[in-house]
């Protein structure tokens, strides 16, 4: 009941009165039926904007510590989630990305619309990196199909590291639905699951127009940031070398400058 509320009259109008989003493919969406929608993770508002122009429910995965944090604070952090369509991880399994799959297959099992970011994590610089397998691994096991999707502008909106961002029309576009059967009973070949993960890769690309790199996300951050830190590094280095050269540049002027009164030469000493 909450999500609808938020949708139709909290918080939906609000965003599309604002931001007027535009929506292309909506009928690539099954009206009824599970399906999963994969799309690209340029910005935290990602999930706001596209469900925004479904009629149906989308939800998501989140992490446990958003459903569980004690207190009044933590009592309306849940209930904002839970309302906006999230769902918390289900802790049962042995890791996260298990407990994450448990969560997907019981949603999809409901006939409901799950919603994945294959990348795992927001891009830093706007570029789509490599999928992770497990967006293969839930079409399989479901049975479900995939409807690739690329949301446009949210990082103006909402760009990462900042609080404040500037006004665009978001643009969420759906794909054709991918129909995977052809590989049932292969969810564990990883070469099978690799593949579909980069024909789901290769659409959202097509669908967004980013630059593809083929390389994790996570990985790609950190080689980022190890990168400014060198070249913060380097440019201290710099800093130092060059503090160094005007300060002995200084002295020997000082020095020279000193030289004429030390030696006896100086005009004074000529005028008498």
């Amino acid at each position: 009941m909450l999500y609808w509320f938020l949708k139709w009259i909290a918080l939906g109008p609000v965003l599309r009165l604002v931001f007027r989003p535009k929506a292309f493919g909506v009928d690539n969406v099954p009206e009824v039926g599970p399906a999963i929608l994969a799309s690209n993770h340029l910005s935290y508002a990602d999930w706001l904007f596209m469900p925004l122009t479904l009629n149906r429910r989308v939800t998501f995965v989140a992490k446990a510590e958003y459903f569980t944090t004690p207190g009044i604070k933590g009592w309306f952090q849940k209930k904002f989630f839970t309302g906006a369509g999230q769902v918390p991880i289900d802790r049962s399994g042995a890791n996260a990305a298990e407990g994450a799959m448990k969560s997907a297959m019981r949603i999809l099992g409901q006939g409901e619309l799950f919603g994945i970011y294959p990348e795992g994590t927001r891009s830093h610089d706007g570029r789509l990196y490599r999928g992770k397998t497990g967006v293969a691994r839930l079409a399989l096991e479901s049975g479900a199909p995939v409807v690739p999707c690329a949301v446009v502008g949210t990082d103006v909106v909402a760009p990462n590291g900042k609080v404040y961002g500037t006004w665009t029309r978001p643009v969420v576009r759906f794909g054709k639905p991918l129909d995977f059967s052809r590989y049932a009973g292969m969810e564990n070949d990883r070469y099978i699951l690799r593949s579909i993960t980069d024909e789901i890769m290769y659409e959202i690309m097509r669908l967004s127009g980013q630059e593809y790199v083929d390389l994790y996300a996570a990985k790609a951050k950190e080689l980022d940031k190890e990168a400014k830190e060198k070249a913060k590094q380097a440019a201290a280095a710099h800093r130092s070398e060059a503090d160094a050269r005007d300060g002995s540049g200084t002295d020997r002027a000082d020095r020279d400058g000193a030289s004429p009164d030390r030696t006896g030469d100086g005009p004074e000493q000529k005028a008498s």
